[in-house]
């Protein structure tokens, strides 16, 4: 203690904050104080002694006080206002929010808020020694939460919350999901609060300046992902040299039992050295490894007072891990590659790294199957954390409530009950996963209620309520018990057990040790169930034909070249048997309180030819209510949704991919939420970039929570991606940027208008359709092939061989291909006519379709697979039709001649009016349809989704003149982009020229090749073109010509609703009246849909009789409101309810920071 010899430790201090820890613990010990001016103080010399900057001076632009004391904040708040002042005591931008306990919220108008520090001495006693000090942190804990909420959304919500006790305490919360909807101790509850004695200690000086300067390094999850990739990597190469010898089955078992082992060496639950000791002893005599690890093993199944390979005690581990003992036999180089793995720390690997043994174990054909693609860890914490952990914390929050009632009565023991109440109940909460894979949902939910405890532990402490080591003697403590799981692939099954029982331990070790785990460590709880989760059947039998053979397919997989044409044909050899499910009806779940999820993700068209005939029509059969062509993952979806609409269950989430919000699955979401007992969503995202661990299967997915609409609550939270990376990062996630959008979440997973609300209107019916669909390469033939089988040659082959174009042609380079197109010829007439392309059909085209599952295809293997008669129809009487892409990164509409035959892909409006082109190429139009349909794709492409897009949508009642100018600005749209694609064929194509055409609009920088576009394809006359299509269409509207998205949204919906109740009264305005109704009639078309009358039914709820549901009731009252109310107001919005009991109420809320009081007032 020499450095405090020559100067007081106040003069080394004040002259110096950075000096020696212990002059600046003295320094602090001495002056705490109750002063506001204090804390400021406080925290520079705190960041002088760890080593970083001060907070900077505040600027008059608060866009720029980015790390500053006092940063101002707006919460929306009364009567209509924007919202008042707040400020924080202490801001870093991407880092924390800070509060001090003692300091007082300054508002608009010097109102002041909660005095956080009120009535306590100047002498407070360090933490945990007086419950009013524990309430006070708590306070300050809530409300540095509500202030980052609070903060601008371009911020996010920060990763840490600091609430600092000057003098006494700093204590740190974190949540690096970005979701700020589950802070929790950090690093857990047992070491969150850093007393100031403990800032002698250099891990935890460096911890805290890791929280200023680089909080995102502190992730655990990002710590184990370091550790993981390296024994993955090891993994990998250790996995791909042992299946070279062994079933890929037996070396996944191996080396679970190889990896557990190695943590249990490296935590403590094995003798120190015990695994490697035997690695290394069989090193120079490889063939000797089973002999020594097969009795090891055995003796950590039974337990062992003196193993005979390592000559030390074994504890008693069981589980059924080490059941079956066998160990492989590795060469030199393998053994070393175990060594160097156990040489890495266990306690922070993450447990998923046994997921990719099973991914690596599948072929590309089962992965497809059993959807078991490797989940990044990311994406799990931002869906279980609003799917399970989010309903928890408001629970806890309930619970602390009613405790802090019981203190102020001075009944401690009725607060100790509610605390040990709650800890009851999140001990037997369970979690299922129906589609568990390697079981990281589980494993994360774990976690997390691990964290919970820890907290609820903590405060039951500070009450005087036990530890919790009597809590386990009474048998109460979260656990895999509390985890279920349902898994089609058997390999999974015990990847799934072993990773739950590694987060356990893991969770279990870092706050206690290893000897406090009793024997066996590891139990047999059968929670993960082998089976399938959507169907269930008695038998699976042999489908057999007229003369009782079995039925069989081609494989779908084997392809052979065909001897005359050289092109490849479906191999007739290489089948597969047709199977039928005897019995089949709904798969029953385990019951559960909360379930959550990644399912397969297979698209409802490719249902039969991924799972099977048998298996599809089953499932059909059993689900009748699902819509045709829904994905699989909706069945998952529909099921949970049913469990919770029952209160089977609580909540549910899924990942699935985002064509959820297309059409056929829309409807299953839309079915609960229309229920008479109805569902919301609390969360979603619609649409999010995914990508596997090993950085491919990208797809675009999104995430959905469903909850039973209680106390009336139906707001939910939308986060939309507003910033994405291009990659992965190492672990497999792609970096995005949320932006949250608070409403009642739609079946379409948007918020603003209710698109999905809208219906069909007759005035479109009839002249709109997709393509034909060939269902057979050998339709396309180049014009040469063409004159070659007749054309030009023979009459009326004109007819039958036409122009063909699919998307790629008219966006990109043009293949110039022909298509033969046979419709209403027999298959007699065909070969008489026109024998050359009988031959040609018949060599190319017959092969496949005889595989083909239905049974048109094959018989009338001649025509296209879809030859579209209502497009035939349509087509006849008109020179040209408007087409577009159905999946295409820009929304462009353009003009084909009659006489050609547009692909599946092409979506087609049959109208010769320029005036529907021009309305259909406008920016109303084109906002109504991304918003209307979907994505698809890698490149996340909107997709033009015909009953949505085009059937719904609103036509302005335009003047004659107002058709006249834009159907003239729509003609010469079309004519230039056809002139300069013309005159230069090899240098442009339609979407590099809206490409550039974007990139004018926000006025970015154009390129060499950019600016070489533009020059040629004279794009700035396009934009000068579309924009005078815009203003016109808005004019045709009665719009202006610049309204905002949201509002043309909201426009179109209700103008949709409007000419819904004219169709139905008979009046319809056409489109195409000659052909829609050719006998002018004028009564409308009825449409089935029945137009929706909101009725006012708003109801009295009951008040609950269990004070936590009061609490539960109350808050969501209170969020209803959105602004403040007397508390006789809430109360008569319940029946039953007492004014004072909800103003009691209210206070507690307001005095542990979960609510606010402004005069007599209470808000959220």
């Amino acid at each position: 203690m020499g450095i405090l010899s020559s100067k007081s430790c106040d003069e080394q201090v004040e002259q110096n904050p950075s000096c020696s820890p212990e002059a600046f613990i003295k320094y602090w010990s001495d002056k705490g104080g109750s002063e506001r001016a204090n804390y400021q103080k406080f925290i520079n010399q705190l960041c002088a002694l760890i080593g970083t900057a001060e907070p900077e001076a505040s600027s008059e632009q608060d866009a720029l006080n980015n790390y500053v004391y006092e940063k101002r904040v707006r919460a929306l708040d009364l009567e209509g206002d924007d919202g008042r002042n707040n400020y924080l005591d202490c801001y870093k931008r991407d880092c924390f929010v800070l509060e001090a306990k003692q300091s007082r919220k300054r508002q608009r108008g010097g109102q002041e808020g909660s005095d956080l520090f009120g009535g306590l001495p100047h002498s407070s006693p360090p933490a945990g020694t007086r419950p009013s000090w524990d309430r006070l942190m708590r306070q300050a804990r809530a409300q540095a939460e509500r202030y980052a909420k609070a903060l601008p959304t371009d911020h996010g919500w920060p990763p840490f919350l600091i609430v600092v006790d000057v003098g006494h305490v700093v204590e740190t919360y974190a949540d690096f999901t970005g979701l700020g909807k589950a802070y929790m101790p950090f690093p857990d509850s047992r070491s969150h609060r850093i007393r100031l004695a403990d800032l002698a200690d250099p891990e935890i000086r460096a911890r805290l300046k890791a929280i200023w300067e680089a909080p995102k390094s502190l992730d655990p999850s990002a710590r184990r992902a370091e550790v993981t990739r390296d024994i993955a990597q090891r993994l990998a190469r250790l996995a791909q040299s042992l299946e070279k010898r062994y079933e890929p089955k037996q070396v996944a078992l191996f080396l679970m039992r190889c990896l557990f082992t190695a943590f249990a060496q490296n935590v403590g639950l094995l003798p120190d050295g015990a695994f490697t000791g035997v690695l290394n002893d069989a090193r120079p005599h490889p063939q000797f490894l089973p002999r020594y690890l097969e009795p090891f093993w055995r003796s950590m199944d039974k337990g062992s007072d003196h193993d005979t390979t390592i000559r030390a005690r074994v504890r008693h581990f069981n589980g059924g891990l080490f059941r079956e003992a066998e160990a492989l036999a590795l060469d030199e180089q393998e053994i070393g590659e175990l060594i160097a793995a156990c040489s890495r720390d266990w306690k922070n690997v993450e447990p998923a790294i046994f997921g990719t043994l099973l991914e690596n174990a599948l072929s590309k054909r089962e992965r497809s199957q059993y959807g078991a693609f490797f989940t990044p860890r990311a994406y799990v914490d931002r869906l279980v954390v609003p799917a399970v952990i989010e309903p928890l914390m408001a629970e806890w929050r309930a619970a602390q409530v009613i405790a802090e009632n019981a203190q102020r009565k001075n009944e401690p023991a009725q607060a100790i009950k509610e605390i040990k109440d709650f800890h009851r109940k999140l001990c037997s909460v369970r979690v299922l996963d129906p589609a568990c894979g390697s079981g990281n949902f589980l494993y994360v939910a774990l976690e997390k209620m691990k964290a919970l405890e820890g907290e609820v532990i903590a405060t039951l402490e500070d009450i005087g309520g036990g530890t919790q080591a009597n809590l386990d003697l009474a048998g109460h403590t979260v656990g895999p018990h509390q985890l279920l799981g349902l898994e089609k692939n058997p390999r999974a099954v015990p990847i799934a057990e072993l990773v739950i029982w590694i987060g356990h331990l893991q969770c279990h070790l870092r706050q206690r040790g290893p000897e406090s785990l009793s024997e066996p460590i590891l139990h047999s709880y059968d929670n993960i169930r082998q089976c399938d989760a959507v169907l269930s059947w008695e038998r699976v039998e042999p489908m057999l034909d007229e003369d009782g053979q079995p039925r069989v397919k081609w494989d779908g997989l084997s392809w052979k070249t065909d001897p005359f044409t050289g092109q490849e044909v479906p191999d007739e050899s290489r089948t597969v048997p047709l199977q039928r499910h005897v019995g089949a009806k709904p798969a029953d779940w385990p019951e559960a309180d909360y379930i959550v999820g990644n399912p397969p993700f297979i698209a409802g068209k490719d249902l039969r030819a991924e799972l099977g005939d048998g298996y599809a029509e089953a499932l059909w059969r059993a689900y009748p209510h699902m819509p045709g062509g829904a994905d699989f993952v909706t069945y998952w979806w529909d099921k949970a949704a049913d469990l919770v609409r029952k209160r089977a269950a609580r909540r549910f989430g899924f990942i699935t991919t985002n064509s959820i919000t297309q059409t056929f699955s829309r409807r299953v979401i839309q079915r609960h939420l229309d229920a008479k007992t109805p569902l919301y969503l609390p969360f979603a995202i619609p649409d999010h970039p995914w990508a596997d661990g090993q950085g491919t299967a990208a797809v675009r997915v999104a995430m959905t929570v469903g909850a039973l609409v209680e106390h009336d609550e139906r707001t939910g939270l939308l986060k939309t991606v507003e910033r994405e990376e291009k990659s992965p990062d190492k672990d497999g996630a792609v970096p995005v940027e949320l932006k949250p959008f608070p409403g009642i979440v739609r079946s379409d997973l948007t918020v603003g208008a209710d698109i999905a609300s809208a219906k069909p209107l007759a005035s479109n019916g009839k002249i709109s359709s997709r393509g034909v669909s060939l269902h057979g390469a050998g339709f396309l033939v180049t014009p040469a092939q063409a004159r070659a089988l007749g054309l030009g040659r023979i009459a009326g082959l004109e007819e039958r061989i036409r122009e063909y174009r699919n998307g790629r042609d008219l966006t990109g380079r043009s293949r110039g291909l022909m298509v033969i197109d046979l419709f209403g010829m027999t298959e007699a007439e065909v070969r008489q006519k026109y024998p050359e392309v009988y031959q040609w059909l018949l060599d190319r085209v017959k092969p496949e379709r005889d595989k083909n599952n239905r049974k048109s295809y094959r018989e009338n293997w001649w025509v296209f697979g879809e030859p579209r008669t209502e497009l035939r129809s349509a087509i006849n009487g008109i020179s040209r039709y408007i087409a577009t892409v159905e999946t295409s990164r820009h929304r462009i509409f353009q003009v084909l001649p009659s006489n050609t035959r547009p692909d599946n892909k092409l979506v087609l409006i049959f109208s010769n009016e320029a005036y529907i082109l021009g309305v259909l190429s406008s920016k109303i139009h084109c906002t109504w349809s991304i918003s209307a349909g979907g994505w698809l794709g890698q490149g996340n492409d909107p997709v033009y989704v015909k009953t949505r897009c085009f059937d719904t949508f609103p036509f302005p009642n335009a003047t004659p003149h107002q058709k006249r100018v834009i159907g003239q600005l729509a003609e010469e749209l079309d004519a230039h982009r056809k002139r300069v694609l013309a005159e230069h064929p090899d240098r442009l194509t339609l979407t590099e020229l809206y490409n550039v055409l974007e990139k004018g609009r926000s006025r970015e920088e154009l390129t060499a090749r950019e600016m070489e576009i533009y020059q040629l394809g004279q794009v700035g006359v396009m934009l000068d073109l579309h924009s005078r299509i815009d203003h016109a269409v808005a004019d045709a509207y009665g719009w202006p010509a610049d309204l905002e998205d949201a509002r043309i949204l909201e426009n179109l919906v209700a103008l949709n609703a409007e000419r819904h109740r004219e169709e139905r009264d008979g009046l319809v305005r056409w489109l195409r009246p000659d052909y829609q109704n050719p006998k002018g009639q004028g009564a409308a078309v009825q449409i089935a849909a029945t137009l929706d009358i909101a009725a006012d039914t708003a109801k009295r709820i009951v008040w609950p009789k269990a004070p936590t549901e009061q609490v539960h009731s109350l808050m969501a009252a209170l969020n209803r409101c959105g602004r403040a109310v007397e508390a006789e107001s809430l109360a008569r919005q319940f029946k039953g309810a007492r004014s004072p009991r909800v103003k009691e109420l209210l206070d507690i809320l307001v005095s542990v920071g979960h609510a606010r009081q402004i005069n007599d007032r209470y808000a959220p």
